[in-house]
């Protein structure tokens, strides 16, 4: 018996167009004859088969995306039972979705990744008046607690206390000092770039960890080692210290002279210790009269951080120190800062003001006048000759004191 059947597959063509393809056996003769037919149009009549590879018809290039969209697949896989269908739909779904996220992947290269924006010094405390710190409230010390005589005596003789009005924004100030670095925080993560980009003067973004936090001043490969003791607050004072305009002279001076060959120091390191200094003067209330005076906690502390930090520089340059007087040069310039806090911050304000009058080009911040030289001057100079006494105090970084010593001028 002789006889012809046709079998037509109707597929979506490459370009969208239906396409059929008919297959014709001949029973008789017991070979399989295809013809294929575009549009109801036979190759033969001008219509190039574009689903032939090589001239084989069965060998048919199509997409996976054209295969799941006209169903052929699923048709295919009906006469099978529904877990095989599932499996087969569930793979090419899975097969899909990894050929396309290998299509998304695109080669980065460092120079051309977008560096994140730098952060202001107000932007960065808007961060800390909005954000919940009621935690690190609870555990603020914000005065030294004093009884007897010694309350008495501080009551009738000490410094002026706080206005009530400022109560809030001064346990701010320590709540953000018992604050730590936080990688999930985008703030804080900004902060750390600024001041590493504004001091190399680079564009491009660090990474998170590495020796290159050490050309800042840093002490090892994560910066979050160096905070103890003042918290983010520290990172606050050297953000503040480097977007200043006025000031960023100041900060990029003592950054140079961090990096001399033999008076080198670690900048970030050294920044954080004079956040100390502050942060001890603010508990002892030494700041409490100028803060009452300007109605600010904030701008005060962080004028006192820069004022000091402008002192040791220039005790620092003008006699010579290097690091092995570092102890000895910290608890000096602690000492004169705590208990002269209007005077250091009037030598501040001269040395801006020179640079406003367009002076400070002949009158470096090492060369001012030193008036009322602090008690631990002479000593001091005794120990950059090599006294077994500063041998034994050697720069340890950042100085955490422990309560019952928060009142004395202690390097530990």
């Amino acid at each position: 018996m002789e006889g012809v059947v046709a079998v037509a597959v109707h597929t979506e063509g490459l370009n969208g167009y239906p396409q059929e393809r008919k297959q014709t056996e001949d029973l008789t003769k017991g070979h399989l004859k295809c013809t294929t037919i575009l549009n109801g149009l036979t190759p033969a009549n001008g219509i190039k088969d574009n689903g032939s590879l090589n001239g084989n018809p069965y060998l048919k290039t199509v997409p996976i995306s054209a295969l799941k969209q006209n169903g052929l697949l699923q048709s295919l896989a009906a006469g099978g039972n529904q877990t095989k269908t599932e499996e087969v739909s569930l793979e090419v779904e899975r097969a899909q979705e990894e050929w396309d996220a290998l299509e998304s992947i695109q080669p980065v290269f460092a120079e051309d990744l977008t560096p994140s924006p730098l952060i202001s010094f107000n932007e960065a405390l808007q961060h800390f008046q909005t954000s919940d710190l009621g935690d690190l409230l609870k555990n603020i010390q914000p005065t030294i607690p004093r009884t007897g005589l010694a309350a008495i005596t501080h009551f009738l003789f000490g410094p002026p206390r706080l206005h009530k009005d400022l109560v809030e924004e001064r346990d701010l100030v320590f709540a953000i000092a018992q604050c730590s670095l936080d990688n999930g925080q985008s703030v804080h993560m900004r902060v750390l770039q600024t001041i590493y980009r504004k001091l190399t003067c680079t564009r491009a973004d660090c990474p998170r960890y590495g020796p290159h936090w050490e050309n800042v001043g840093f002490q090892g490969a994560d910066p979050a080692t160096d905070l103890r003791g003042t918290g983010f607050l520290g990172l606050m004072h050297t953000l503040y210290f480097v977007m200043d305009p006025e000031i960023l002279p100041l900060a990029r001076e003592i950054y140079k002279l961090s990096q001399h060959p033999v008076q080198n120091f670690p900048f970030c390191v050294m920044s954080i210790n004079m956040t100390r200094i502050a942060l001890h003067a603010l508990r002892e209330e030494v700041l409490s009269k100028e803060c009452n005076r300007r109605q600010q906690v904030v701008a005060v502390l962080n004028d006192f951080y820069v004022a000091t930090f402008l002192y040791l520089y220039q005790v620092w340059k003008s006699q010579q120190k290097t690091i092995s007087d570092s102890g000895h040069v910290l608890k000096e310039v602690e000492l004169f800062a705590k208990k002269n806090p209007k005077q250091i911050l009037k030598r501040l304000e001269g040395y801006l003001k020179e640079r406003r009058d367009g002076t400070g080009h002949r009158t470096s911040p090492d060369s001012l006048s030193y008036s009322n030289p602090s008690p631990g001057d002479t000593g001091s100079r005794a120990g950059s000759q090599g006294g077994k006494e500063d041998k034994e105090m050697n720069f340890t970084g950042v100085c955490e004191l422990p309560p019952e010593m928060e009142g004395e001028a202690r390097l530990i």
